[in-house]
């Protein structure tokens, strides 16, 4: 599992870095992202004063929706063509016929774009050097910040692979995950709206608001790291058992 899996991630990173769109999903995604973070800055810097909860890097993470947005963009983006393409090319047949487990094939299609979202936000880090320059920064935060981004990001791309091996259509994979990933930010907004009880403890227990809110803060729930870590292994297992099908089929 792990030599097939190494082969397709590196198969899978290749065809997706000599192509545009990893590039130009990542200059938008820094465009975007730098004017987010030029703007909380200035409103920072116009405060009179400032909290813990009301910092650059506290607003940044917990409080743009930019953030969220690039998220519902990107995610989906960099996971439809991860099955789509190759079966409405037909190289889907070859890989499977090839000595790597249904679960190789996942694994390594699945880190390709875990690989790839890691470093579209590498250069993030840039940020957090220039407020290093100009005043005191919580490094806690900041690893915790970072850390939320990964385990949301990890779970949607977990979904997308999902979507794109349920259709032969790029497009429809992406409108697929993007439904899936909103209706998600949908009903963690149920916890300002509905009344206390189990309906909002559930929106509570799944929303990336409260979760990206709280990781902003320095604050690590053990128990949002376990509902992102099922929201990969759910999708993936999935994914396993189509991709499986397929060759008995």
């Amino acid at each position: 599992v792990v030599s097939g899996a190494l082969a397709i991630f590196r198969r899978e990173l290749l065809g997706l870095w000599v192509t545009p769109l990893a590039w130009v999903m990542l200059v938008v995604f820094l465009l975007i992202q730098g004017l987010s973070f030029y703007s909380i800055v200035v409103h920072v810097s116009s405060m009179t004063s400032a909290s813990i909860d009301s910092g650059p890097v506290q607003a940044y993470f917990g409080q743009s929706i930019f953030l969220l947005v690039s998220l519902l963009l990107v995610c989906p983006a960099l996971t439809m063509r991860v099955f789509a393409e190759e079966r409405k090319s037909g190289t889907i047949e070859a890989l499977l016929t090839a000595p790597v487990t249904p679960l190789g094939v996942v694994l390594g299609k699945y880190l390709a774009t875990l690989a790839t979202y890691v470093a579209m936000w590498l250069p993030t880090l840039l940020y957090i050097l220039i407020l290093r320059n100009t005043g005191q920064v919580d490094w806690r935060v900041v690893g915790s910040s970072y850390l939320g981004v990964l385990g949301v990001g990890a779970g949607y791309l977990a979904v997308g692979t999902l979507m794109s091996a349920m259709t032969k259509s790029q497009l429809t994979a992406f409108v697929l995950t993007m439904l899936v990933i909103f209706g998600l930010f949908i009903l963690g907004i149920g916890e300002y709206v509905f009344d206390a009880g189990m309906l909002r403890d559930l929106s509570a227990h799944v929303s990336v608001l409260s979760q990206m809110d709280e990781m902003a803060k320095g604050v690590v729930d053990l128990r949002r790291l376990v509902f992102d870590g099922s929201l990969v292994v759910f999708p993936l297992f999935v994914t396993v058992r189509v991709v499986d099908s397929w060759r008995w089929g």
